[in-house]
C-alpha cells in the first residue's frame, strides 16, 4: 500500500538565543531520518512547496526561512556563520539526529558549515546549483570579486546592482529557454521582491554578498571535508544557471566520485519547473541510502 504523499506541513516560529525569531516548516514523522532543506536568495522555504509533501514518505522535513528571508527575523549581525549557528540551534531544539542536507545557492555555506560541524550525522548531501569551488564563478562574478578585493563604495554599488525587481526576476528566468521560463508565474519573483523590501532585508543581502568572500576562503577546508568523509551525494543541477558555471558540476563529481549526478533542462531555481523530476530522484536517493545504512547495521 502506498504511503500518504500529502502529509501536512506546519509552520512554526522558534526564538533564537539572541532574541530574534526563526520561521520554519516541518512535516512528516520525527522518527524518520531528517531532510534539512536550505534555500538561496532571494527565496524562502516557499521554494520547497512542491517537494515537501512527497518527501514525508521517507523523511522528517525541516525547511527554515533563513534569517532575513521569508518570515524569519533579520539577525543583528549578518554572516553565513551566524546563519549557520541559527540553523544549528534550531536543529538542536528539534533534537534532529542523522540528516540529509539540501544545498542550494546561499544555503550552501550554511549547509556545509552544519555538515562539517557534525560529519558523522550527515546521511547524504543533495546538491542543487550549489557552489563550493572556484570553478563555479563565471564572468558574472567579476564585479563581486572586485568588491571583495577593494570594498569601496563604487565596487559595492556594482556588486549589489542586481538587488532590484529586475534582478530578482532574472534569478528565476535568466538564461533559460523561453518555453521553460513561461512555466514560472510572475507572482513568484514579485513576492520575493516584496519581502526583500521589508526592513533590514536588503541590508542582509548586501552583507551576505560581502561575506561570501569569507565562505570562499573556506573552499580548501570544504575540499578536505569532502575528501575525508565522502558523504553520499545526489546532484540535481539546472544546466542553464547563469550564476554558477557548469564547470562546477565536474568539480563536485571529482570531489565525490560516487555522486549520482543529473543535469536537467532548468535554470538556477530548478524546483520552479522541475520539482516532479527532482523529488523522484530525491526519494530514490534517500531510500537507496537508507537501505545501504540498514545493510551496514
Amino acid at each position: 500500500m502506498a504511503e500518504n504523499t500529502n502529509a501536512p506541513a506546519t509552520r512554526q516560529r522558534f526564538r533564537l538565543s539572541g532574541g530574534t525569531e526563526l520561521s520554519f516548516i516541518s512535516a512528516g514523522e520525527a522518527s524518520k531520518p531528517a531532510v534539512l532543506l536550505l534555500h538561496g536568495t532571494p527565496n524562502s522555504s516557499r521554494m520547497f512547496r512542491d517537494v515537501v509533501p512527497a518527501l514525508t514518505q521517507v523523511a522528517y522535513v525541516i525547511a527554515p526561512d533563513l534569517p532575513g528571508c521569508g518570515e524569519s527575523d533579520v539577525l543583528p549581525a549578518v554572516s553565513f556563520t551566524a546563519i549557520g549557528q541559527a540553523i544549528s540551534e534550531l536543529l538542536d531544539q528539534l533534537a534532529i539526529g542523522p540528516r540529509f542536507i539540501y544545498l542550494h545557492d546561499w544555503g550552501t555555506p550554511v549547509g556545509l558549515q552544519i555538515a562539517m560541524q557534525a560529519p558523522e550525522m550527515v546521511l547524504g548531501l543533495i546538491v542543487q546549483n550549489a557552489n563550493a569551488h572556484r570553478t563555479g564563478w563565471g564572468p558574472g562574478w567579476a564585479a563581486t570579486q572586485a568588491y571583495w578585493s577593494q570594498p569601496n563604495a563604487e565596487n559595492e554599488a556594482a556588486a549589489t546592482a542586481h538587488l532590484t525587481l529586475e534582478g530578482t526576476r532574472d534569478t528565476y528566468i535568466s538564461g533559460i529557454p523561453s518555453d521553460v521560463a513561461e512555466r514560472i508565474p510572475v507572482e513568484h519573483w514579485e513576492e520575493d521582491w516584496r519581502v526583500m523590501n521589508l526592513p533590514g532585508r536588503l541590508d542582509t543581502q548586501r552583507a551576505l554578498i560581502a561575506d561570501y568572500a569569507n565562505y570562499a576562503a573556506r573552499f580548501d577546508a570544504i575540499a578536505n571535508y569532502l575528501e575525508r568523509w565522502q558523504p553520499q551525494a545526489l546532484m540535481v543541477w539546472g544546466r542553464h544557471d547563469v550564476y554558477f558555471d557548469l564547470a562546477e558540476v565536474l568539480s563536485w563529481m571529482r570531489a565525490l566520485p560516487r555522486m549520482e549526478a543529473h543535469v536537467l533542462d532548468a535554470g538556477h531555481l530548478l524546483l520552479e519547473t522541475h520539482a516532479t523530476a527532482a523529488v523522484a530522484l530525491m526519494l530514490d536517493f534517500i531510500r537507496h541510502t537508507q537501505g545501504k545504512q540498514s545493510a551496514k547495521s
